[in-house]
């Protein structure tokens, strides 16, 4: 359908990627902006009046901690910055979809898939680490003789999680967009505003269960059988 006017039409990159690079870009400022507030230990003691940057930074870090060592557990601390990278990316990729003039990156499934398969990387990477070799022997299942059985399925299981990753957040997103495009050019007045607060609420779910799925993959990596 026809969405109207894009800000970043016409640009030498496709939409999803000049909104996906102005998202970076919104978030290395914002980050950049916040760094020295953190970095200063005395005045990170006194925290800010209202709600302000560093205040938002502090609670997104801390909803982030608190859901790795929900789900991860043990040395979660270590895994927080990349489930916080996906948890802010995908929320603002999310939200900027409700700005007029916008399109979100995440109604676009080469987006979705991209962030599925960094997931899909992450995870296994982590897995490596932490037991070596034995990461990958637990595709062979729990005893040998089933290993011809359990290899193909743990293999299909595997492959499918960066895909199921991709489509779910694409398919709420392109749905989520579409529904309050379709409202807002029906009604002009207060209906648009409750179809815009539930894409918002929409927005928030789908970030939370793309790093919540996400901490899922990356405890069962990581850990170790007794």
């Amino acid at each position: 359908m026809e969405h109207g006017y894009n800000w970043l039409h016409g640009l030498p990159l496709p939409e999803h990627i000049s909104t996906a690079i102005l998202v970076a870009l919104l978030l290395i400022v914002f980050a950049m902006r916040v760094r020295p507030k953190l970095a200063n230990v005395e005045g990170a003691l006194e925290p800010d009046e209202g709600v302000s940057a560093r205040n938002v930074a502090e609670a997104v870090v801390e909803g982030i901690s608190g859901l790795a060592e929900g789900v991860i557990g043990h040395h979660y601390e270590k895994y927080v910055p990349l489930l916080a990278a996906f948890f802010v990316f995908i929320l603002v990729s999310n939200l900027i979809g409700l700005v007029p003039g916008f399109l979100p990156p995440t109604s676009n499934f080469n987006t979705t898939l991209g962030l599925g398969l960094i997931s899909f990387l992450a995870y296994n990477v982590y897995g490596l680490r932490e037991k070596g070799g034995d990461h990958l022997m637990h595709l062979l299942g729990p005893v040998w003789w089933l290993a011809f059985i359990m290899l193909p399925v743990e293999l299909f299981s595997q492959g499918f999680r960066p895909i199921s990753l991709g489509i779910r957040l694409f398919a709420n997103m392109f749905a989520d967009h579409e529904v309050v495009s379709i409202f807002t050019s029906m009604t002009k007045l207060l209906v648009p505003v409750l179809f815009y607060v539930l894409g918002a609420f929409v927005c928030v779910v789908q970030a939370f269960v793309f790093t919540m799925l996400s901490a899922i993959y990356i405890s069962l990596s990581v850990a170790h059988d007794h």
